[in-house]
Formats: structure tokens, C-alpha cells, sequence
């Protein structure tokens, strides 16, 4: 993933996938580039960027809505 790739947050209060951001920022921890890039991430109905990091499983590509019903 690189900046500006739409992706759906993990909630870290209810494990569920919510949509609507995109990856604002890709980070490595200093001196911890081995554990994964830290994601910081824009909400995109109004372009705030949220205040904490993310990791890898707490961040997917958005998935395509299917229209198994047309």
C-alpha cells in the first residue's frame, strides 16, 4: 500500500472493519524497521488525519462492494 490507497481501520473497540479512510503516511519506528511500517491514516469525508498509528493487521486495501443482486 502507499499514501492515498483507499483502506478499511480495524476498530480497536469492536474488531470490526470500518471504511472510508486512506493511508495519509507510511512509518518505520526508528530503529524498528524489521517490525512493519506504522500506517497514519486520513478519514476521508473530511480529510482529518487520526491521532495514533497503525500496523498492518489493523489496516486492508478497501474491498469492492459486490452487486451479486444486478
Amino acid at each position: 500500500m502507499e499514501p492515498g490507497t483507499r483502506v478499511e481501520v480495524r476498530s480497536r473497540f469492536d474488531e470490526r472493519w470500518s471504511r472510508g479512510f486512506e493511508i495519509a503516511e507510511i512509518l518505520a519506528p526508528p530503529g524498528e524497521e524489521g517490525n512493519g511500517p506504522r500506517y497514519r491514516i486520513r478519514r476521508r469525508s473530511d480529510g482529518s488525519v487520526l491521532p495514533t498509528l497503525f500496523v498492518d493487521d489493523e489496516v486492508r486495501e478497501e474491498k469492492k462492494r459486490s452487486m451479486w443482486w444486478v
